[in-house]
């Protein structure tokens, strides 16, 4: 596929065949995920950096898409909405009427989603399996999938095994190749896929091209080595872990403020909220998210379960990395860095980590 025009084109058909399209586009000084109307809404010639507790936008001097590291919100907040109506009750003449509120499956296009983030999505479904609503959202998704050309420096999806190529559950991949002109490696992963792609147009990929993409993406890998999580036994080493002087380390430095579980791409705890309008006709039961970092999350009558920041961090990375495998046979934790970048303080679950298995003997940074 030759140059952004091509990717014009695919985002003209995906808005012709009914879907909303989805996908990065800058807003607020960050690259974000929304709605967008056509190819002219994508960050053309714009990048990031992305350090601990540090995002900044960066202009290139080319007209290349998707060359910047995962946006600051997630897919999430499209599976598994951050406010949704699940009940309401209505007062009649004849009594009280209770309505189920109809769960919405919208016909979303997601365009520019990266490895990481397709991980998520099935760690979310797996999560959520008893909220058919995820699965149906994403089922009914049309995925677009990018594979990386450059890593942030907060990204370690390499050492979890989750990218940064896109092995499978995928529509479309498309690799962005840039040395002798922009253009697209695009690659079908399902029967909708082949079909759009076909309706491109397009040309059979040639030999350098594919040696271009896969060295595109082995560099994104490259470019990890100095962010690296070493996976095997951590379980075991986390839960050896429990009394670990490190946990009152970053309580000192942790605000609490639930950042990293809400730009977590499968951080999926709620709570349920009821109200009720001032004519006390009608009464609605509303979902939120919510986060284990919030002292009431683990309230219990008598108070909170969890009372010291220490304990609430000790239980949100020991789910990620621990738990999380004993209940879904996989982490939690898909390397995105997102809690990285966007912690207030720089919190590096990578350094945590490393640091409660070593006893605490390692200060974080």
């Amino acid at each position: 596929m030759q140059g952004a025009a091509a990717v014009a084109a695919l985002i003209d058909r995906l808005r012709n065949d009914g879907y909303d399209v989805q996908g990065p586009t800058v807003r607020d000084g960050a690259i974000a995920y929304e709605h967008i109307e056509s190819a002219h809404e994508l960050p053309a010639g714009w990048s990031d950096t992305q350090e601990p507790g540090s995002y900044r936008l960066v202009k290139r001097d080319d007209g290349a898409l998707f060359q910047y590291g995962p946006a600051a919100q997630s897919w999430k907040r499209l599976l598994s909405p951050p406010v949704e109506t699940i009940l309401r009750v209505e007062r009649t003449a004849n009594g009280i009427r209770f309505v189920d509120e109809p769960r919405a499956v919208p016909r979303y296009a997601f365009v520019g989603v990266r490895s990481c983030d397709l991980h998520a999505m099935r760690s979310l479904e797996t999560a959520l399996a008893a909220d058919p609503a995820v699965k149906q959202r994403r089922e009914a998704a049309f995925i677009v999938v990018v594979n990386c050309g450059r890593s942030v420096s907060t990204c370690f999806c390499a050492s979890m095994g989750t990218g940064p190529r896109a092995s499978g559950g995928f529509d479309l991949a498309l690799t962005e190749l840039l040395e002798g002109g922009q253009r697209y490696l695009a690659e079908s992963g399902s029967t909708r896929g082949a079909a759009l792609l076909e309706s491109l147009d397009s040309q059979r990929a040639r030999e350098g091209d594919i040696a271009q993409a896969a060295r595109a993406v082995d560099e994104a890998a490259s470019q990890q080595q100095s962010r690296t999580l070493a996976t095997e036994g951590l379980r075991d080493v986390l839960y050896a872990a429990e009394a670990s002087p490190q946990w009152e380390r970053v309580a000192a430095r942790c605000t609490a403020c639930g950042a990293c579980t809400m730009v977590c791409p499968t951080c999926f705890c709620t709570n349920i909220a009821d109200s009720s309008d001032v004519t006390g006709l009608t009464a609605s039961r509303v979902k939120l998210w919510d986060s284990c970092f919030n002292l009431e999350f683990s309230y219990i009558h008598g108070g909170s379960v969890r009372r010291s920041g220490a304990a609430r961090y000790r239980q949100w990375i020991t789910h990620k990395l621990a738990y999380w495998t004993e209940q879904f046979d996989t982490h939690g934790c898909v390397g995105c860095g997102r809690c990285i970048t966007w912690c207030p303080v720089g919190i590096d679950i990578v350094a945590e980590a490393r640091a409660a298995a070593q006893g605490g003997s390692h200060e974080s940074s």
